[in-house]
């Protein structure tokens, strides 16, 4: 690990050139990127992987290494379908919010108005809420965590599923005290697509999101995948490679049944990129933008990891949370990503993207829950450390432009001010004029005279600052709206910007 840290240190001397855009910047990493994945794939002893970068709507990078069928000799390709486990999850969710979209189900009302078993269920003590629909989609039903027997479920019948719920559930806490990862929520959740919609969920999931996807290569049941591109399982076992038995499609196919390609899922990717920034442009998906945005949110709060160690050695502070069928992290660079892993016996993959930098990063391998998010997570992390790729950025909205401006007429000398119209109720009542020009005037005599006022950075649509550059030094300025129409200056500051030693 010490070698590979020190070669992208080398690589962040090179990489630091002025002129190259992002997408030069990626391409350049690219080598990188297959180098790590190298030494993991023989550190791990992983059968065969592979993975792709996505940047800005575009499977950009794709590679494959080792066999994804040993005893026949398929080498692993971006074509060739994995399972995908836990990945599956988010598909689940993102179809029970086209079903809340479209007035069909409401994600606080009871599940057992779809599932009759749930109704009288014994929790941990009588004053315990009723299991909702966000309580599956966040893990926080109250089910405990059942990795790995809810593995072993896949293919189980409706009928052995119904029965099982009929025999009582197990709980490890009330509904919607804390977080415990559930695969048998999210099979309810494929038992309520299947009561709404009036099609077996895989159907359903299949018709609604795959194919508007363009996801025609991806499949819930092994025997349907053409000869030759389907990925076996394996596990490392005294030194070798043993193939495991594949699990059949069934009740439990909603936590962790789908199987898919690179090329296929790239493109689910970038659906959930594509939701970001917020606009005016017509919805082209199958679900709403703002749709997928409430599925990347976090709902469930997780943990807060104050000294977490990143691959790259790096120790940061990072708060966890879960959204719908997604991970929510806040890192030690205070960047937001949002993943999810999926493990099976025979499989272990991993999806993790950052959208404000509108990037992500996908792999699968054929053994038996491979840590592939260590992997994705160094890859990424380091990709974006060395090109440091351009954040996206939020539109300055008209009302704060139009309130910098008249600002900038009103400094320094507060001349006005209170006749201006631009201030809120509160504002005078909070911050009094003398003090306001005192602090004014002695603030902009430092600097000297203005070279430059600098555009707006907003934290919202009304919230936010700017600088404003003198001859001896720089200021800036914030202020905060009020939520009336039009909006007004509630809050203000004027500091001045030291100067690094």
């Amino acid at each position: 690990m010490k070698k590979i840290v020190h070669l992208l240190l080398i690589v962040i001397c090179v990489q630091s050139a002025f002129g190259q855009s992002a997408e030069e910047k990626i391409k350049a990493f690219i080598p990188q990127i297959d180098q790590l994945f190298k030494q993991f794939v023989e550190k791990e002893k992983l059968p065969s992987v592979v993975y792709g970068l996505v940047y800005q709507g575009q499977l950009v990078h794709t590679q494959s290494i080792g066999l994804a069928n040993i005893k026949q000799q398929i080498p692993a390709s971006s074509q060739v379908d994995y399972r995908i486990a836990s990945m599956t999850k988010s598909f689940t969710t993102m179809t029970i919010l086209k079903l809340r979209d479209e007035g069909k189900l409401q994600l606080d009302e009871p599940a057992h108005h779809y599932i009759p078993e749930l109704k009288n269920q014994r929790y941990v003590t009588k004053d315990a809420p009723e299991i909702t629909i966000r309580h599956l989609m966040t893990h926080a039903a109250g089910f405990p965590e059942d990795n790995p027997w809810g593995d072993r479920q896949l293919g189980i019948s409706e009928k052995a599923f119904s029965e099982m719920l009929n025999k009582g559930i197990s709980f490890s806490n009330n509904p919607g005290v804390s977080y415990e990862y559930s695969n048998m929520g999210f099979a309810l959740l494929g038992s309520i697509i299947k009561k709404v919609s009036g099609q077996p969920y895989q159907a359903y999931i299949t018709e609604k999101i795959l194919k508007p996807l363009g996801m025609t290569h991806t499949y819930w049941e092994y025997m349907d995948v053409p000869k030759n591109q389907l990925a076996l399982g394996y596990r490392w076992i005294n030194q070798t490679w043993v193939e495991q038995p594949l699990e059949h499609d069934g009740a439990y196919g909603a936590m962790g049944g789908l199987i898919t390609t690179m090329e296929d899922f790239s493109r689910y990717v970038t659906f959930h990129l594509s939701a970001w920034p917020e606009r005016d442009d017509p919805e082209s998906g199958p679900i709403k933008r703002s749709s997928v945005r409430e599925m990347q949110f976090p709902w469930n709060f997780i943990d807060v990891n104050p000294k977490q160690k990143y691959p790259n050695g790096q120790v940061g502070q990072s708060f966890n949370a879960y959204a719908y069928g997604l991970s929510f992290k806040k890192d030690y660079a205070n960047r937001t990503s949002i993943s999810h892993s999926g493990g099976l016996p025979g499989f272990g993959s991993n999806w993790r993207i950052f959208p404000d930098y509108n990037i992500g990063i996908v792999s699968f391998s054929n053994l038996t829950y491979a840590n592939m998010g260590s992997i994705n997570m160094l890859v990424i992390d380091s990709l974006l450390h060395t090109t440091a790729l351009p954040k996206r950025t939020l539109a300055v909205s008209a009302i704060l432009k139009q309130r910098q401006s008249e600002l900038m007429k009103i400094l320094p000398h507060w001349n006005q001010a209170e006749s201006s119209g631009i201030f809120a109720i509160n504002f005078f009542s909070d911050y009094f004029t003398p003090v306001l020009k005192s602090e004014a005037e002695s603030l902009f005599s430092k600097v000297g005279a203005i070279k430059k006022v600098h555009d707006m950075i907003p934290e919202n649509q009304l919230r936010g600052k700017f600088s404003i550059e003198g001859e001896n030094g720089d200021l800036e300025v914030s202020f905060t709206l009020s939520p009336e129409n039009p909006a007004l200056i509630q809050e203000f500051h004027l500091i001045e910007i030291k100067k690094a030693q």
